[in-house]
């Protein structure tokens, strides 16, 4: 699976960004998606998940009611809606696919899959 992000960019704080996620090399439908994101200096963390259905969501609680994850299969893609956003938003995003256990995790090692990141600066 190659996953590659985008949508990343500069943004004062309150205002809003798009993120997606472009997968190939095997059905997409097949596979719950998650979005996690990395400061400097930190360790990467959780901010949501959608299985592979788009049935069911996960969230962060830091990031709950701002932030949106969503699925098309048919275009082989996963977005992340971004509102409100903070300060403490600003990290590099990155999305990953969960091959194995095909749920909403929280866990890192839990995904197969990752893209290269994409870069979220909220300026204040």
């Amino acid at each position: 699976v190659q996953l590659q992000a985008s949508g990343g960019g500069l943004v004062q704080a309150g205002g809003s960004l798009r993120l997606s996620c472009a997968a190939s090399g095997r059905t997409f439908s097949s596979y719950a998606m998650g979005w996690f994101r990395q400061a400097p200096g930190k360790e990467r963390e959780f901010v949501a998940a959608v299985s592979w259905s788009g049935g069911r969501t996960n969230y962060a609680d830091s990031v709950k009611g701002r932030f949106t994850i969503s699925r098309a299969n048919t275009k082989n893609t996963v977005s992340l809606q971004m509102n409100s956003l903070k300060p403490e938003d600003t990290a590099v995003y990155y999305c990953a696919a969960d091959i194995r256990y095909g749920g909403t995790s929280k866990i890192p090692r839990e995904y197969d899959y990752w893209g290269q990141g994409t870069q979220v600066t909220v300026s204040s």
